[in-house]
């Protein structure tokens, strides 16, 4: 006599663990990670992305970076800031997002020490309108 042992599907509760434990995972790192880049903009309480398209000149981000809809920041130094919402990462070191590209922007020393990036003493509210007009799909 031979026993034939079901599949893992076909055993009860297969079917529904087999399902169900990828979608409760999936779940979870969506729920502990960022906005996807389509709502970051809007994430960006108080931020203007009119506003920080203009500070882009103003701090001279575009000497660096080039960044499209901007005239003259054309930059060829560091990344083109061009479609940065859709990025995992900024600086290879923090989740893209409303605050972290905030927290970036004002003080990049202290997230990667000697990046080339300087510390230009950008306010809080600038911050924010950099990050809302960065953040943006364009």
């Amino acid at each position: 006599m031979t026993s034939v042992t079901p599949s893992p599907l076909r055993r009860r509760g297969g079917l529904v663990a087999w399902v169900a434990l990828p979608a409760a995972a999936l779940t979870i790192l969506v729920a502990c990670g960022e906005q996807p880049a389509r709502d970051r903009a809007a994430q960006v309480p108080g931020g203007n992305p009119e506003r920080g398209a203009r500070l882009i000149t103003t701090y001279g981000c575009g000497s660096c970076h080039t960044v499209a809809g901007v005239r003259g920041a054309d930059g060829m130094v560091g990344p083109p800031l061009t479609d940065v919402g859709k990025r995992t990462y900024l600086a290879g070191e923090l989740p893209t997002g409303a605050q972290t590209m905030q927290r970036w922007i004002r003080s990049p020393q202290s997230v990667e020490p000697g990046t080339a990036m300087p510390d230009l003493g950008v306010t809080a509210q600038d911050a924010r309108d950099l990050a809302a007009f960065l953040l943006e799909e364009r």
